[in-house]
């Protein structure tokens, strides 16, 4: 029987579509792999052209240093978001813990290492009480710290009648504007725990444990994970990273305001995100959130070097969230077509 000649062109027309499609989805997979290091040089290379200040060391020292108490706090609650959990009362436990910790030190003579302590201590009063109400007695975890990010602001004014408190120790403010071998404190602070936090993640039972639960939390219990202790760990352990970024935020404005670190769970989110930590759980991690944090700093950095509004940039901050998602949906999808 004659084979007919319309059968090879059809062939190789199949084999061209395949191949199309197999090279545009090897594109998606590594826009979605790489979209926080792309994002991040593609603002830098934008920045550099318009702004002459952009890529000076003083530039970058500010940014990096402002960008410390995002970092702190968005290391803990990568935790929490990959558990598919989520902690929106960051800013309000930053501010409280400033002010409190502020308090103690100049109003009752508490010394500023006591004091020091006693700031982290209410970060992790509020971590226990966020976990406590989502792993163990159920409630949502979007409705849980929301209620904890009301009450944390409310009692941030209530306590100082909405003032600010001056004449804080230079010890106290030593982890918040301190220099060791003219390297800023906060940038210490932050590298290390970054390090720690990667180790933990990445090559320890716990953090197995917390990938696990965010995957698949019943398969999780049913494998024998203790799922409402990690549940609880994560949300104290951002509590306490909250204390710890309210005491440095405190140190390096030398005062402590009421209204400090308002829309910071913003910020934090913003940078998890777009560090390709899954809202959905499961998938996240510390190197990811490392250059989110950075594309947040840059990203704020060169729209105040051009004298953008803030409202502006509240909004480009909000574009970038969205894409950032959206390339996350879209990479999620193009993997579950290749399996």
């Amino acid at each position: 029987m004659a084979v007919s000649p319309e059968k090879p062109q059809q062939q190789s027309a199949i084999a061209n579509a395949k191949q199309s499609r197999t090279f545009g989805q090897q594109i998606v997979n590594v826009l979605s792999r790489y979209t926080v290091q792309i994002a991040l040089l593609v603002l830098v290379i934008i920045f550099s052209f318009v702004s002459s200040d952009f890529l000076t060391v003083s530039n970058w020292i500010n940014i990096i240093q402002q960008s410390a108490i995002i970092a702190v706090v968005a290391i803990g609650a990568t935790f929490v978001i990959i558990t598919s959990g989520i902690d929106l009362s960051v800013g309000s436990v930053v501010a409280v813990v400033g002010m409190v910790s502020a308090q103690l030190m100049v109003n009752y003579g508490l010394s500023p290492w006591l004091a020091i302590i006693a700031g982290i201590a209410i970060g992790v009063a509020f971590g226990l009480f966020n976990g406590i109400g989502v792993a163990y007695i159920g409630m949502a975890a979007f409705i849980t710290t929301l209620a904890t990010m009301s009450m944390g602001r409310g009692l941030a004014l209530a306590d100082s009648s909405g003032q600010t408190i001056f004449g804080l120790s230079s010890q106290y403010t030593f982890l918040g504007g301190g220099y060791v071998l003219g390297i800023p404190v906060p940038v210490i602070i932050t590298i290390v725990l970054f390090v720690v936090a990667h180790f933990v993640l990445s090559r320890t039972v716990f953090g197995h444990k917390v990938y696990a639960i965010g995957g698949n939390r019943e398969a999780a219990r049913l494998a024998g994970i203790n799922v409402r202790r990690i549940e609880m760990l994560v949300y104290v352990l951002t509590g306490a990273l909250s204390g710890l970024a309210g005491v440095m935020l405190t140190g390096r404005l030398a005062a402590a305001l009421p209204t400090s670190a308002t829309g910071l769970e913003l910020q934090v989110i913003a940078a998890i995100v777009i560090g390709g930590t899954s809202l959905l759980g499961g998938r996240g991690n510390m190197i990811g959130t490392f250059f989110g944090v950075l594309t947040i700093g840059v990203l704020s950095n060169g729209l105040d070097l051009l004298n953008v509004s803030p409202f502006w940039v509240q909004f480009v901050q909000g574009v970038v969230i969205f894409l950032a998602v959206l390339v996350d949906v879209i990479g999620q999808r193009a993997r579950m077509r290749n399996v």
